[in-house]
């Protein structure tokens, strides 16, 4: 899309072979359309989508150290704009904010487990049959698991941290003397399950405000 052939170099540039029209010298298009398969679909999907009266003054309007990335920011949008002609651009950069928001809870999830593994009591100071309690706001804070988030792809993402891992050392022990790393593991597992969903609750309240969660059909 770039180094293309001008008006008098052998040929015309992508934008005026779709156009149909003699490749004039100064074309503004000529730099960034080569005559190509490539560069003339290119052009083709940007004259469906804004006209190529109107590219070209978009283009004369922006000083020409810039032009380069104003073409391919304006391809981008009417390629996008091709394949999803109802949200264009804005549904694959809402996709990517939500890969955002997975990674994030992933970590989260990851954070969670390890704060959990580390803050178990060692298993000679844990009473035998016990449990350490959890936070009571933790309980009531956790939603259910068979839960769902519906959350409209129009809404704008706030962007931001996600909460650090509360230390909240709930777990049950069991008594036996030989089984105190699988209730080490147990414990674990079930503390970092319930930090995990919290932690998503929470991200999920602070930064996705129009969302609500629906049951799950499983």
């Amino acid at each position: 899309m770039s180094g293309g052939v001008g008006g008098g170099g052998g040929g015309p540039c992508g934008a005026c072979k779709y156009l149909r029209r003699k490749c004039v010298s100064g074309c503004i298009f000529a730099p960034y359309f080569e005559s190509d398969q490539l560069g003339t679909s290119h052009f083709a999907a940007v004259h469906k989508v804004f006209g190529a009266s109107n590219a070209a003054k978009m283009l004369l309007a922006v000083p020409e150290n810039r032009r380069l990335e104003a073409v391919v920011t304006i391809c981008y949008e009417a390629l996008a704009r091709a394949r999803d002609p109802v949200y264009g651009c804005v549904g694959h950069i809402f996709s990517l904010q939500q890969q955002v928001v997975n990674l994030q809870a992933e970590l989260a999830y990851a954070q969670a487990r390890l704060s959990a593994l580390h803050h178990l009591p060692p298993a000679a100071e844990r009473p035998p049959g016990g449990c350490v309690n959890l936070d009571p706001s933790f309980e009531m804070a956790r939603p259910s698991v068979g839960m769902t988030l519906d959350v409209d792809p129009r809404m704008p993402l706030e962007h931001g941290p996600v909460p650090p891992a509360d230390d909240t050392g709930g777990m049950c022990g069991g008594g036996g003397g030989n089984s105190n790393n699988e209730d080490q593991e147990t414990a674990a597992a079930a503390v970092a399950s319930d930090l995990h969903m919290l932690l998503a609750w929470e991200f999920v309240s602070r930064h996705l405000p129009g969302a609500r969660f629906r049951p799950s059909s499983q």
